[in-house]
């Protein structure tokens, strides 16, 4: 092509128009051949290096300048490609000549100019760089990008991973904003490919310093060694000490021979202490501590002369549902079951009768030295109520109690503390048929007594309440002999019979069915009163048989006490009769009217 021909470059150039927008047919008329056989092999190249050009090929170019927001980079192509810095950040020392991977963002922008990105390449590039990081378990260098819910965010390769705030230091973090925009050394921990996910850690960095310094230090430690520490952490259960490097735990059993309740009673964070070495794993990873086994053992400065039957004060430092722990000397305790703590056989819980804290005086029932153990009670200090029992409550002395207990047979009353005395079902009543104590009283109440029978070796005391009043059943022996008549209610009718009330509430008596018959031919109903004859009184066993049929039939009345309910009630004041023939017409014609009933 002549110097006087202008390329279609110039040409677009002078007219500042758009290649699309140029009238390229009236151009290549002006054109000799010369000129199009070279335009053609111009377009050839032009069009080779844009299918050369593939938006998803990663590049290698080299930084040819920097601009205060852009990196001007080289890729061998018509012209250059535009980068901003901000695909930089995780490497600020970026400089002229320097060689980055890129990715055509868009071939030309609105100004004609070529963009680049690079982050696009360092993703490409980077899952399968951080897999091989995971794999290896390589360190990586990391910016810190932002603060997120729980963690952070960190940029590696160009790939965003998440790095947890647990994952941050060996120490707890309070203010995460301080790792914003720092570059960091990091281990990828955790990889999930389907959700494109990264967590990173720190912390395992450190620790794994950490771990090496701790191995030399175990290497050297020995059971029994006295070491000096530094207070690291104080827990419900113990304290850590740092021994230099290395952490063992002191168990809130192995700070002090006395009872600790929590170990901030006796050390700080921070302090400096001794410890002995107790144990350790195998791998001495978990080093066993102790304090208190640099002082003597307590029991050993215990009194040689404390014995059993020696009074000694001390101070509740433990309370348990069973019994109490008393500090009697500074590491020694003793126990005082619940059982020795009152005379009286109702077992309460310790809290009912001292409390943690509580300065109190106790008798020694036992005592193992070589066990290292002391039994001690309260209520030997106070005279047992037992001892002039009979004095105190004799046979036939009336008494207030109150009601603490029932069993299926009485009902326990407590006259004083550690007295407890027994009343029999059967003799709660003399009228009434009680077939649990619940029926009669209540747990609480108060209840008036009467001592029927005292023995102190068993500690026994037999009580009787229906002994307060005169039996009624001495009385009700004249009323209600057999033959008397009286009106009464059926307050109960049911298959057998029915339980009759006569006007003495006290009184109730049994009809068998047979006899509720009236004249004419129905039978009694519950609530219907009616007149009744005694057919039976039975004294002993509190019995009362009746018949409403005898009042009107004697022969009823003789058959009733000698019938179906095998009771022998014939009159006492009637004198036993054979059977006659009368008595055999009467029995054919009773026998004429069953049948027919049926």
């Amino acid at each position: 092509m002549s110097e006087e021909t202008i390329t279609k470059d110039e040409m677009l150039q002078n007219q500042n128009v758009a290649p699309e927008q140029f009238d390229w047919e009236s151009f290549e008329s002006g054109l000799n051949a010369e000129d199009r056989t070279e335009k053609q092999e111009l377009e050839e190249i032009y069009k080779g290096s844009l299918n050369d050009l593939d938006d998803a090929d990663v590049i290698t170019g080299r930084v040819v300048r920097l601009t205060d927001k852009e990196a001007i980079v080289d890729i061998n192509f018509k012209s250059e490609g535009v980068i901003s810095l901000n695909e930089f950040r995780y490497n600020p020392s970026l400089a002229v000549g320097d060689e980055v991977e890129v990715m055509v963002d868009k071939r030309e922008d609105k100004t004609g100019q070529l963009q680049l990105s690079h982050r696009k390449a360092r993703t490409l590039r980077a899952w399968d760089k951080v897999n091989e990081l995971h794999e290896t378990g390589e360190i990586v260098n990391g910016y810190v990008k932002s603060r997120t819910k729980g963690g952070m965010i960190v940029d590696i390769h160009g790939i965003e991973a998440f790095l947890p705030g647990s994952q941050i230091d060996v120490k707890p973090i309070k203010d995460y904003d301080q790792y914003v925009g720092k570059t960091m050394e990091f281990k990828v921990v955790k990889i999930n490919n389907e959700f494109k996910n990264v967590v990173v850690s720190h912390k395992a960095l450190i620790e794994a310093d950490i771990e090496g310094q701790k191995r030399e230090i175990i290497a050297q430690l020995e059971k029994g060694q006295v070491l000096e520490g530094t207070v690291k952490n104080i827990t419900s259960y113990g304290v850590f000490v740092d021994l230099g490097g290395v952490d063992g735990l002191v168990h809130i059993t192995d700070l002090s021979w006395s009872r600790v309740n929590h170990p901030s009673e006796v050390l700080e964070d921070g302090q400096t202490v001794k410890v002995v070495i107790l144990d350790f794993d195998e791998d001495k990873t978990r080093i066993q501590l102790g304090m208190k086994q640099l002082e003597p053992h307590p029991w050993d400065a215990l009194d040689a002369n404390l014995k059993v039957g020696d009074k000694v004060k001390g101070k509740v430092v433990v309370l348990a549902d069973y019994g109490a722990f008393v500090e009697i000397a500074p590491g020694v305790e003793g126990l005082v079951h619940v059982s020795e703590m009152s005379w009286s056989t109702h077992l309460r819980s310790a809290g009912d009768f001292v409390k943690v804290g509580d300065e109190i005086e106790a008798e020694v029932l036992s005592i193992d030295r070589e066990d290292r153990k002391i039994s001690l009670g309260m209520k030997q200090l106070t005279q047992d109520p037992w001892a002039n029992i009979k004095e105190k409550y004799p046979v036939g002395s009336t008494h207030t109690g109150t009601v603490r207990n029932f069993t299926n047979f009485g009902v326990f009353v407590e006259l004083e503390e550690g007295i407890d005395g027994l009343i029999y079902i059967s003799d709660l009543s003399w009228t009434k048929k009680i077939k649990h104590p619940s029926e009669f009283c209540n747990v609480g109440d108060k209840l008036e007594v009467v001592v029927l029978e005292v023995d102190a070796d068993n500690r026994r005391i037999s009580l009787g309440h229906k002994q307060l009043q005169e039996n009624p059943w001495d009385k009700f022996e004249t009323k209600y002999a057999e033959g008397t008549v009286h009106t009464g209610k059926a307050v109960d009718v049911f298959d057998k019979g029915a339980n009759v009330q006569f006007e003495d509430a006290e009184v109730e008596a049994f009809a068998p069915a047979r006899l509720l018959e009236k004249q004419d031919g129905s039978k009694i109903k519950k609530g219907e009163e009616a007149e009744f004859k005694v057919i039976e009184f039975n004294k002993e066993f509190k019995r009362v048989v009746v018949s409403h049929t005898g009042t009107f039939k004697e022969e009823e009345y003789r058959r009733g006490g000698r019938g179906g309910d095998n009771r022998n009630v014939t009159p006492s004041n009637q004198p036993e009769q054979k059977a006659t023939l009368g008595d055999l017409d009467s029995l054919a014609e009773l026998k004429r009217k069953m049948e027919q009933g049926k």
